[in-house]
């Protein structure tokens, strides 16, 4: 019998799978933040994109990787200076792969179903 994945993952794969895409665009955000070629407009797109992110993980149940498009979201919105905003949206986006990784792991791994054990002769439920 193939295992199957149940409909949760199904939902979980199909808004993960649209995230890769999406972390090369924040990357490529990022380095402009970096590369001093970024105005308002660029960390706005920034911040609309992980908040995106951040609803899309929420409303599938996986809220490690919606906390940290959270943090990255309000990281890149406070002021302050440019290394030190690009070194935390760098190290955020690492750990926002990271979480990728392990939520995607989780939504293609079947999960076996549970067998139940025939009650025996003489026992009570």
């Amino acid at each position: 019998m193939a295992l199957k994945l149940t409909s949760r993952q199904q939902a979980q794969l199909s808004v993960l799978e649209t995230f890769p895409k999406k972390f090369e665009a924040i990357n490529r955000l990022i380095e402009e933040i970096a590369g001093l070629r970024a105005d308002e407009a660029v960390v706005r797109r920034l911040a609309r994109t992980l908040d995106e992110m951040k609803a899309a993980a929420s409303n599938i149940g996986l809220g490690g990787l919606s906390e940290g498009c959270g943090m990255m979201g309000m990281l890149a919105r406070r002021g302050g200076g440019v290394q030190m905003k690009v070194r935390g949206l760098r190290d955020g986006l690492v750990g926002l792969k990271v979480n990728f990784e392990g939520a995607m792991r989780n939504a293609t791994t079947p999960v076996p179903p549970i067998e139940k054990t025939p009650a025996t002769p003489g026992s009570s439920p």
